[in-house]
């Protein structure tokens, strides 16, 4: 490799000044030995190529003078190094044909015709070369001038050099990477097209309604179900307001989830929209946003809504089936205890009316009557709330003390001859459920106990809390806190291959006429719905232990949800609007509330209530009202108070719940009849404390 330090170009020696200015070139040109060169030593150089030399070692541009048309004689400057590669070391001053031996045969014509007087220029010519690159093809721009000596004759070539491989291939990729993006637009052409056309026939044959809502809340687009399911032709409905064939009643959540759409969420939603005959259609829609639209698919929900309630009419029939099947059978039961309680009712005033009477024993007649009064009225509330039809929200039930008291009721239903034993913890055992449904399985599982002993034996209802619900049905175990209530008789059995159906409805065993089968899917049914589960173990001749298990509730939460009754110790002179049709049970009332401390004004229907209400209504610190009356029932009264005197505290009465199964959620206190006085004393209170009308002395604000 030549040693391009040696010498500098800045201290040329004597004759070599026309190499000034060269640089590396310069110490190319020094370091060859010239001795034996046909152009001999450089100092001896004719002047034209000294001049031409000295241009080309100054110039900033990549240039070659190739001297003497002979031989070609190949000088070069630092410009143009690079382009030299492994040639470098020896080229300066060597002939053209060997420089670039590789490229000679496409270059001979070219300086030919520029010794000619030809000059050209050549644009992105394509050369293979090896350069210090290594072998490759490259590009290049030239332009032949021919120099001429002082004859005109030929001296050399002049050869301006410019590489353009790296702008050539930028180019090439450039019209590769355009005819691939041209060849990429014409694929997302034909998706796009495929895609709108897979949208359109979606848009056409879906059976849901589609819509895009413009960001005023107008509809732009609907498709054609819109005509299959409400009878609209599509240009019928583009430009009107989307809620425009909304049901009144569901306007406002028709409202709401459009503006969640409209602000980015993904609402569903069920509303009903006007068909163009009037009526209205049940349909389930979920929005969609966009950029300023939203878009919606509805499905026609009608025909599964009207299922649905049909089901829920059917599950109610079913339901009320199996407690008249139940209550039908303890008809002659109670028929017998009520005579019985009739009996010590009808004695003791008849004893009563002896003048002779020891005062003694006339408070022990007027106790066996109040006595027995509750037990009849204790009766009749077990009776009325088994049989309601109404499908009552869960309650906070004490399972042991619920047992306890439904077990006067399950005694008569399996008679004197089988003996019941009820067994419960002495602490709560606390579950969420629904009382008259708990009440119902709990009587279905001992109407098939007693069957099963044929009305003679032992029945035993035990409470337990348990840790778990065990693996049943091939189910995975449950752990947790859990109460249990087993059914436990020693009756025959249950044959082992009714075993897995006995939970199915309409299954039975019992002989045509004895038996519905609905009872056990009933228990079933409520255990699920509660979060629970139940268990069958049976034995030929041994018995059968039905365990039904239900979550526990903590004490804990039972304190946090109890309603402190903090309302005065009584009456205080608080005025009571009361509205009672019937005569006699008015007359106790108002007797019953002037007892308490309370003033009572008499209505005897509800109109009068109203008037008096709208008379006066400050007069007045709570209502009291019957339920049952001619004209407008009490729930009815009661709901237009609360619109108009929202303030107002409401109880309500019954001894019948055939209104409030109708309306039973209308939210009101509910006294039930027949009422102690300590009962009454007790819902006034709550109720009055429950109302911001009452300040710290119990009086009106």
């Amino acid at each position: 490799m030549t040693d391009f330090s040696l010498p500098p170009s800045d201290d040329l020696p004597p004759g070599l000044g026309f190499l000034a200015g060269g640089g590396a070139a310069t110490r190319l040109i020094l370091a060859r030995d010239w001795r034996d060169h046909p152009l001999g030593p450089p100092d001896r150089w004719p002047g034209p190529l000294k001049t031409a030399l000295s241009l080309l070692l100054n110039s900033p541009e990549s240039m070659i003078l190739c001297w003497d048309a002979g031989e070609l004689f190949f000088f070069f400057n630092e410009t143009y190094f690079p382009l030299l590669g492994p040639r470098l070391d020896w080229a300066m001053g060597t002939p053209m044909r060997e420089v670039w031996a590789d490229a000679w045969e496409q270059a001979r014509p070219i300086v030919d015709d520029a010794f000619a007087g030809r000059s050209q220029r050549f644009v992105d010519l394509p050369w293979k070369l090896a350069t210090d690159r290594g072998a490759a093809e490259t590009w290049w721009s030239f332009s032949y001038s021919r120099v001429l000596d002082e004859h005109g004759g030929n001296a050399g070539l002049f050869i301006f050099t410019n590489e353009t491989t790296q702008r050539v291939l930028a180019d090439r990729a450039l019209t590769e990477s355009r005819a691939e993006l041209v060849t990429l637009n014409a694929d997302l052409a034909r998706q796009v097209a495929r895609r709108t056309a897979e949208r359109d026939r979606m848009w056409n044959a879906s059976p849901d309604l589609m819509v895009v809502v413009a960001p005023d809340g107008r509809y732009l687009a609907v498709n054609p179900a819109w005509t299959e399911i409400l009878g609209y032709r599509p240009e019928e409905l583009i430009g009107i307001e989307a809620l425009a064939l909304v049901h009144p009643d569901d306007l406002p959540a028709a409202v709401e989830a459009l503006a969640a759409a409209q602000a980015g969420t993904m609402p569903t939603f069920e509303m009903r929209f006007r068909h163009r005959d009037g009526s209205y259609r049940w349909l389930q829609w979920v929005a969609a946003p966009g950029e300023t639209e939203v878009f919606a698919i509805g499905r026609h929900i009608t025909d599964a809504k009207e299922a649905a309630e049909q089901l829920k009419r059917t599950s109610e029939l079913l339901s009320q089936a199996q407690k008249m099947e139940a209550i039908g059978q303890l008809t002659g039961g109670v028929a017998h205890d009520f005579n019985n309680l009739l009996t010590i009712i009808r004695g003791s005033v008849e004893l009563l009316r002896r003048p002779d009477l020891l005062p003694e024993k006339r408070d022990r007649y007027i106790e066996a009557i109040s006595e027995t009064a509750s037990r009849a009225a204790k009766l009749t509330g077990q009776l009325l709330a088994f049989a309601r039809r109404q499908a009552l929200t869960p309650e906070l039930l004490d399972i042991g003390v619920a047992v306890g008291e439904i077990g006067e009721m399950v005694q008569t239903l399996i008679g004197n001859r089988v003996a019941l034993h009820v067994e419960a913890p002495a602490t709560p055992c606390l579950a969420e459920v629904d009382r008259s449904q708990f009440e119902t399985a709990l009587v279905n599982l001992a109407i098939n106990a007693r069957d099963a002993m044929d009305g003679q034996g032992t029945l035993r209802i035990a409470v337990a809390p348990v840790p778990e619900i065990p693996s049943l049905r091939g189910h995975h175990g449950i752990s947790g806190d859990f109460l249990s209530v087993s059914v436990i008789d020693d009756g025959a059995g249950i044959a082992p291959e009714a075993l897995p159906h006995i939970f199915e409805p309409f299954f039975t065993t019992k002989e045509v006429g004895k038996g519905t089968g609905l009872g056990l899917s009933q228990v079933i049914g409520f255990a699920k719905q509660s979060g629970g589960d139940i268990s069958v173990a049976s034995e030929a001749g041994r018995g059968t232990t039905f365990t039904l298990y239900l979550p526990r509730v903590s004490e804990g939460r039972v304190a946090a949800e109890q309603i402190a009754d903090d309302g005065p110790a009584d009456g205080q002179g608080a005025y009571v609007l009361l509205i009672e049709d019937n005569e006699e049970v008015g007359r106790f009332a108002t007797s019953a509330l002037n007892e308490l401390g309370y003033r009572s004004v008499l209505a005897t229907n509800a109109q009068d209530a109203l008037a008096m209400l709208e008379t006066d209504a400050a007069r007045f610190d709570i209502v009291f009202s019957d339920v049952v009356m001619p004209g407008m029932n009490g729930v009815e009264c009661a709901t237009r108070i609360r619109q108009n005197h929202p303030a107002l505290p409401i109880v309500l009465t019954s001894g019948y719940a055939h209104v409030l199964a109708e309306n039973w959620q209308h939210g009101f206190e509910l006294l039930h009849k027949p009422y102690s006085i300590e009962q009454l004393s007790r819902v006034l209170r709550r109720a009055v404390a429950r109302s911001a009308r009452w300040s710290g002395t119990g009086r009106r604000d």
